[in-house]
């Protein structure tokens, strides 16, 4: 259906599949609100985003707990866990992972269009001090783990090794990202190795499916889900950059992970090496009943299956080896090749979308007054980016060490998990492990943070082999390291 900005074309369109009432107020509003409002609407398919609301509405409201019979445990030929892999193993999928980083053919996708609303900051997560002794904030950490790995893989060639980082952003944080980054000189990065694009939107609906008006002139919108990041890759341009620059394989992951080992080489050159298509990171469940979504099989295709969706029985079940048969949480963390990226548009009108009941902010229709709310009386619709597993031809998962690559920021100050104050003790205690791993000790009490630009995952650190940390403070270089030393 074409869309243009002909009031009674446009009029009669909406009215056809019955969202005329956005009129409501049209002959309210200015010539330039009217402009403006034309502009928004001819957006969207209203015939379209119609059934698609009617289809989500309606499978949201079947039962919650998936038949047994369709979910199966992960095959163990698609699975890898770095904790029991040999020396050996990690070590070569270490060094296939640096040979791709250095030969220009990894990029890094982060999802970072969230807002620190849940944390008391009007900011992009992003920009949020955790509370570091560096006062970094979760862009810097991650700008930084960029540049030491681009120093790792040039090593001593004259030739740079450059892994360009594409940030998606949403509407509220596009412009405060773009002026953070300005104003930080991109933490050391080229500014043409760091492109910033948004992610879409999709309209909000009420729970009989009819569009909601936020303004008189505007419709009320909302991102359309990590999972809208495939349509925007191509919308804005990013496969063909990646295309441009030879980029064969990406990592994507959330902003809000602290510990994120972004371009992880272990994990590029692990799935690399089975020629996957799509992987994921997962982290073992902490307990049967923990809130997070697991990967596994249903009705025979890779996915993400919400915690609540899977029965107590199903939660318990254990493997031969006493591990849970559905224990692989996952933490938002993908590998994808550019070919898999390329082929999305191909099946994307086959991935659902899901129902989010949310209090909406909105016009009275009746009135013209502007409600806001206080309990749910609407839905955001949204998709995932797990939703596209289903679709691969090479799936892989690495389940990788809680403690040491994973803890989310999601709650505010004093909320004693997943917020500020556990996130700088994980990476606190991660920069201690460094240090035990590379031979040294920390005394009791002492507290060291050691800058990615130092060290990313450990290395370099030999200095401390047989020596004790006895000092707190903040490892800029090897020369600060040596006077915490004795």
């Amino acid at each position: 259906m074409t869309l243009t900005n002909d009031y009674p074309a446009l009029k009669a369109q909406y009215e056809a599949a019955g969202q005329g009432h956005v009129f409501t107020f049209y002959n309210d509003l200015s010539a330039q609100e009217q402009e403006a409002f034309l502009d928004q609407l001819k957006m969207f398919d209203p015939e379209e985003l119609s059934k698609i609301a009617l289809k989500a509405m309606g499978e949201s409201k079947q039962p919650a707990v998936k038949q047994q019979a369709c979910l199966e445990p992960l095959p163990r030929n698609v699975t890898d866990k770095v904790c029991s892999a040999s020396a050996d193993r990690k070590e070569g999928w270490k060094k296939l992972g640096m040979d791709l980083i250095r030969q220009n053919k990894v990029a890094v996708i982060l999802m970072a269009g969230g807002q620190g609303t849940r944390l008391g900051s009007d900011a992009p997560k992003g920009c949020y001090d955790i509370g570091l002794p560096s006062h970094k904030s979760l862009f810097q950490l991650q700008a930084e783990r960029i540049l030491r790995l681009q120093a790792l893989a040039r090593g001593d060639r004259e030739e740079e090794s450059i892994i360009p980082w594409y940030i998606m952003t949403s509407g509220p944080t596009h412009e405060p990202t773009c002026e953070f980054f300005e104003k930080h000189n991109y933490f050391g990065l080229s500014r043409d190795n760091v492109i910033f694009f948004k992610q879409g939107v999709m309209p909000c609906f009420t729970e009989d499916g009819k569009l909601m008006l936020q303004e008189k002139g505007k419709l009320a919108i909302a991102p359309d889900g990590n999972g809208g990041i495939y349509s925007a890759l191509h919308r804005e341009g990013i496969i063909a950059s990646l295309k441009k620059r030879g980029v064969l394989y990406s990592h994507c992951y959330c902003v809000d992970n602290s510990l994120a080992r972004v371009a992880d080489p272990v994990f590029i050159g692990y799935c690399a090496s089975k020629s996957t298509d799509c992987g994921i990171k997962v982290v073992p469940k902490s307990h049967p009943e923990e809130p997070v979504g697991v990967v596994c099989k249903c009705d025979d295709k890779y996915g993400v299956v919400e915690y609540s969706e899977i029965s107590k029985e199903l939660a318990f079940k254990r493997q031969e080896d006493g591990t849970l048969a559905f224990g692989a949480a996952n933490i938002a963390n993908h590998f994808f090749s550019t070919e898999f990226l390329e082929r999305v548009p191909s099946f994307a009108h086959t991935l659902a979308y899901h129902v989010a009941h949310k209090k909406i902010p909105y016009t009275d229709l009746t009135n013209g007054q502007f409600i806001k709310p206080t309990k749910n009386n609407g839905v955001k619709l949204e998709r995932f980016v797990f939703d596209v597993f289903g679709h691969s031809h090479a799936f892989s998962v690495l389940e990788v060490g809680r403690a040491l690559e994973f803890s989310p920021l999601k709650n505010g100050s004093g909320a004693g998990v997943d917020c500020p104050e556990t996130s700088r003790a994980d990476i606190l205690q991660q920069h201690a492990q460094f240090i035990i791993e590379a031979g040294g000790h920390v005394k009791d009490g002492v507290s060291i943070e050691i800058s990615p630009l130092v060290s990313y995952a450990g290395e370099g650190l030999e200095i401390v082999k047989g020596k004790t940390v006895i000092q707190s403070g903040v490892v800029k270089t090897i020369e600060d390291l040596k006077q915490m030393l004795a």
